[in-house]
């Protein structure tokens, strides 16, 4: 990355570096470039072959969300030999910071229900792709500066899958997301999921799954 001008590391994770590219192409804007980088604890062929896998799902999920009219960031390019994927660049605030900007005055300032429809519908047409985000947060979900659109962000955990525990347990650990980081949003989040429910015609049997899910993660509490 240190080759590309202007190109400012503004994230790191166990698993990849994220890039502000000040200029890309012709966009004025510029864009996000997301490096995996190597593993040295891996042998370099393992390491190379799992790479390119998460690579090509992340790749793959986002292009196919954006195909079906899902606001996820535009996939410019996918550089294969350097494990980096090139997108659009985000303006805005993550739910995660909204909600935290609002915490002192119960969120009164915020719109509960057109966040909650916003979010809600979107999780439902990703689900109905059968794409699994794998790490739905808060700070996943990004409100756009200029349309208030919630934009479903980092699908570097994604896969496919068809399974209905695969997507409740993508709904439970943003209702732990919720629960953890966001006081007296309960009301918040089963509205999403009423959103959900209307929009998605499978979403009875991953509502009974999510039941199971919750129980699940509450015997593990218990237990410790």
């Amino acid at each position: 990355m240190a080759t590309i001008p202007g190109a400012e590391c503004i994230k790191q994770g166990a698993e990849a570096r994220v890039f502000s590219v000040q200029t890309f192409l012709s966009l004025p804007e510029g864009c996000i470039a997301k490096e995996r980088f190597k593993k040295t604890y891996r042998h370099p062929d393992l390491d190379r072959q799992l790479t390119s896998k998460r690579v090509v799902q992340e790749s793959r999920s986002l292009y196919k969300c954006k195909k079906a009219g899902m606001d996820v960031p535009t996939l410019y390019f996918t550089d294969m030999e350097t494990a980096t994927i090139y997108m659009e660049k985000i303006s805005g605030i993550t739910v995660k910071q909204r909600l935290l900007d609002h915490q002192a005055s119960d969120y009164s300032a915020i719109d509960f229900d057109g966040l909650a429809e916003t979010v809600g519908v979107s999780l439902a047409k990703m689900h109905s792709l059968d794409v699994i985000h794998g790490d739905l947060t808060t700070s996943n979900l990004m409100i756009r500066q200029e349309t208030e659109s919630v934009v479903i962000i980092d699908f570097g955990l994604s896969y496919i899958s068809a399974l209905v525990e695969d997507k409740a347990v993508d709904l439970y650990v943003l209702e732990r997301a919720f629960s953890s980081t966001h006081p007296k949003t309960e009301t918040l989040f089963d509205s999403i999921l009423q959103h959900y429910a209307k929009t998605y015609k499978q979403s009875k049997t991953v509502m009974n799954k999510l039941e199971d899910v919750r129980l699940r993660g509450r015997k593990r509490s218990m237990v410790g």
